[in-house]
């Protein structure tokens, strides 16, 4: 059972409201302690999986009173454990698990998803390192080198944020994740395109020859890819290796497609921004799909008619986006 921990600093005055509020959730545990003559500091203990609900009901409550704050912690244990129910909250979490996604709260992770999508020095820099590794490995012709650059690249983050603004109606964020993802493609092909205005092509790379081809496991595979990393986004596991799968569908090609652009191969590069195109929008596709499914949206009515246009028109977009070049591919190649 993974719990996390609420801290509430609320006036005094409206403490009574929020008291009888919170007892109708389903908590472990609360305590109260008084801060100053107006500031009481209410401490919720609760399960991962009933925070978000509360904090709905705060985020609304602090709407109408701007003096309430609100703080969410995530716990490995507490103490004292309850032993005695430990094995039946075990066993209710396993079921609960086979029955639904459970996923951090939409507030967590919309923190994490406006920090990922943030252009700083240390994304700009593990982008550049990586697009410099990935066309070592492509020219090297090394599988190795390759994947190598894809566990330093940072390309995950944008993506997974363009989908979760999408999902959620924030179009403020969604320009900004765009901005971030569009960054996060140029650069490396800037990087490419220098490569390949002074060195010659490697026609002799499997790495680059494998990326002159469109197949159907191409799609499937960035299909599958954005959906993992959107699953291992919200749930707050690891991005790692995931973030490996996302940038091995969209590191390569970029870098291959400048290649062919820096040597002025016009024709040539079709094939690479095609594949770079396909796999982008199948990873937002099946990212925005995930994050639909597991529940994600704003509480506020006007909020969540803006989120279901936006999910609505989302989809159908990226959906023509991959049929239109579904349609290019089939007409290039026969």
């Amino acid at each position: 059972m993974t719990t996390q921990l609420i801290e509430v600093y609320v006036p005094q005055e409206t403490f009574p409201v929020l008291k009888n509020a919170v007892e109708k959730f389903d908590i472990i545990s609360q305590w109260t302690s008084y801060e100053s003559s107006d500031y009481i500091l209410v401490r919720i203990l609760v399960e991962t999986k009933h925070s978000e609900e509360i904090l709905n009901y705060l985020e609304q409550a602090s709407n109408q009173n701007d003096k309430l704050s609100a703080l969410l912690f995530s716990l490995k244990t507490y103490i004292p454990h309850l032993e005695d129910k430990k094995e039946e909250l075990e066993e209710e979490d396993e079921k609960s698990e086979e029955r639904e996604l459970i996923r951090a709260s939409r507030h967590e992770l919309y923190s994490v998803v406006f920090e990922s999508s943030e252009i700083s020095k240390s994304f700009s820099w593990f982008l550049l390192l990586s697009a410099l590794v990935a066309t070592a490995g492509i020219v090297k012709n090394s599988p190795a080198i390759v994947i190598g650059a894809m566990m330093i690249a940072p390309i995950i983050g944008p993506f997974s944020a363009v989908a979760f603004a999408s999902v959620l109606g924030d179009y403020k964020l969604l320009r900004r994740a765009l901005v971030s993802a569009l960054y996060g493609l140029i650069l490396p092909i800037g990087v490419a395109i220098i490569f390949g205005y002074f060195f010659a092509l490697p026609v002799n790379s499997q790495e680059f020859l494998s990326r002159m081809n469109i197949e159907l496991i191409d799609i499937i595979a960035a299909l599958a890819s954005g959906a993992a990393g959107a699953i291992s986004f919200i749930k707050r596991v690891s991005e790692a290796f995931v973030g490996v799968m996302v940038s091995v569908a969209l590191l390569p090609p970029a870098v291959v497609f400048g290649m062919m652009v820096g040597a002025a191969k016009w024709e040539g590069a079709l094939t690479p921004l095609l594949l770079l195109l396909v796999n982008t929008s199948s990873i937002v596709l099946s990212a925005i799909v995930v994050f639909w499914l597991s529940g994600i949206k704003p509480v506020n009515w006007q909020e969540i008619q803006e989120a279901y246009t936006s999910r609505k028109f989302s989809l159908l977009f990226v959906i023509l986006i991959i049929l239109t070049l579904f349609a290019v591919i089939f007409f290039i190649q026969f």
